[in-house]
């Protein structure tokens, strides 16, 4: 006779309310070592993010088991919300990537160009030459370019990788020269070894060290190119002291995930939200209006509302306060060239900003660095503090400072299209406002 396994007779006591039983516990060990550790260490996650949030993560025999976030952040003051707690579900869940069997751990080179080289290797001593008749054979060049994105990566040796690349790099030098090598490395949030050791072989081969806002790509480059500092804006909680939000370039919920809060809660007080998006992205439904442009068309979006601003604030009435913002922390007082117009010869276009060397013969430093503006009191032609060329020049103190220089003649400066036509010997006409004037050169 069978004999039942689970259902048994059992002590039962207090009106048969409790029962007692006797099992094995061992399934217990299961989770409770999921969770044990031997220390905890505070760190951020900061391979392609620069939210920065602050992590605890438990470490049990020098592997991650699990990570939490921290929640000691200083308060932002009885009227605002927390910044805590600081974090996303992929930051939750980084050691599932870090010891991920996918993590790329190893150089990987696309297959068709090892063929090419481990031939090349064979028939040339010298890497280089190797190198060189890959590259100068049109049909090999196009044979492996052609293939780009479309997978094809196999695993090679650090040693052949290393030899690769450091052949293609000195062919490179020898043939076009060292400033034909661009290159940039991760950012310094991410890990400033990483940055510091890339930023420093590209600066000391002679190359061209490109921004990493070229290889994110969802930072602002007007922010450096327009005020000369990059994105000196202020923290995400200041987003709640805003009335009026406009989200662009920028899916907030995804991108920013740390810091949408502030942009949910500003809502709550009647802060208006705008999203400007080509699709329905997660920021839209916050938004109580949604611009949406044909891809590859907000560029003409964002210049039809910089016209508008310009010409109700700035062309049509003077406002002091945009005046003098404009004058004192962006790049629209200086003066720019005047090129003749490709498509029509009677037409003229904007060119470059006029340098202190194109109109005058000095030993100033950098003067090809120093663009100029219209000294108001005096019509000349001047060059302020806190060029690029006061940057690099020794004991020079850079900053906005403008030291004396007035401009508060509006036509010298308005709508960015203060253009040098011709220059004499020494006076220039400057075009402004649809009309020229003679100004003296310094």
């Amino acid at each position: 006779m069978l004999k039942s396994r689970f259902f048994k007779k059992v002590d039962k006591f207090n009106g048969n309310f409790t029962q007692l039983e006797e099992h094995s516990r061992r399934w217990e060990k299961l989770y409770k070592e999921r969770w044990a550790h031997d220390k905890v260490v505070r760190t951020t996650h900061g391979v392609n993010c620069t939210g920065s949030c602050s992590w605890n993560v438990y470490v049990k025999q020098g592997v991650v088991t699990w990570e939490h976030q921290s929640t000691d952040y200083p308060s932002c003051g009885p009227n605002m919300p927390e910044y805590e707690p600081r974090g996303c579900p992929r930051g939750a869940s980084f050691s599932w990537y870090e010891y991920s069997p996918l993590r790329i751990k190893y150089p990987y080179i696309r297959e068709r160009l090892w063929k090419f080289w481990e031939d090349a290797r064979n028939n040339f001593d010298n890497p280089i030459d190797a190198w060189e008749s890959i590259v100068t054979d049109p049909e090999k060049t196009k044979s492996y370019k052609s293939v780009r994105g479309h997978g094809g990566l196999i695993r090679v040796k650090w040693g052949d990788a290393t030899e690769m690349i450091a052949a293609m790099l000195i062919y490179t030098i020898k043939k076009y020269g060292p400033d034909r090598i661009a290159g940039f490395s991760p950012i310094p949030a991410m890990s400033m070894l990483s940055y510091s050791s890339g930023a420093r072989f590209i600066s000391l081969l002679g190359g061209e060290m490109l921004s990493f806002y070229d290889w994110y790509a969802d930072l602002p480059p007007a922010s450096p190119q327009v005020w000369g500092e990059q994105t000196d804006v202020p923290e995400s909680a200041d987003w709640y002291n805003s009335q009026y939000l406009i989200m662009w370039g920028s899916n907030v919920p995804l991108t920013r995930t740390p810091d949408a809060h502030f942009m949910v809660e500003a809502r709550y007080k009647g802060t208006k939200v705008v999203s400007v998006s080509p699709d329905y992205a997660e920021n839209v439904k916050f938004a109580d209006n949604w611009l949406a442009p044909h891809p590859g068309s907000d560029a003409a979006l964002a210049q039809g509302m910089t016209h508008v601003i310009l010409n109700e604030f700035y062309n049509n009435k003077q406002v002091p306060y945009f005046t003098d913002y404009v004058k004192r922390f962006t790049d629209l007082p200086f003066v720019i060239m005047l090129d003749q117009s490709e498509t029509n010869k009677e037409h003229v276009v904007s060119g470059r900003f006029l340098r202190i060397s194109d109109i005058k013969d000095t030993d100033t430093p950098n003067s090809e660095w120093k663009p100029v503006l219209v000294d108001e009191p005096t019509d000349n032609l001047v060059v302020p503090n806190g060029t690029i060329g006061q940057r690099w020049e020794k004991g020079k103190k850079w900053n906005l400072d403008l030291d004396g220089i007035s401009l508060n003649s509006h036509s010298w400066v308005r709508m960015n299209v203060s253009l040098i036509c011709l220059a004499l010997m020494h006076k220039a006409m400057v075009f402004s406002n649809g009309h020229f004037h003679v100004v003296r050169l310094p």
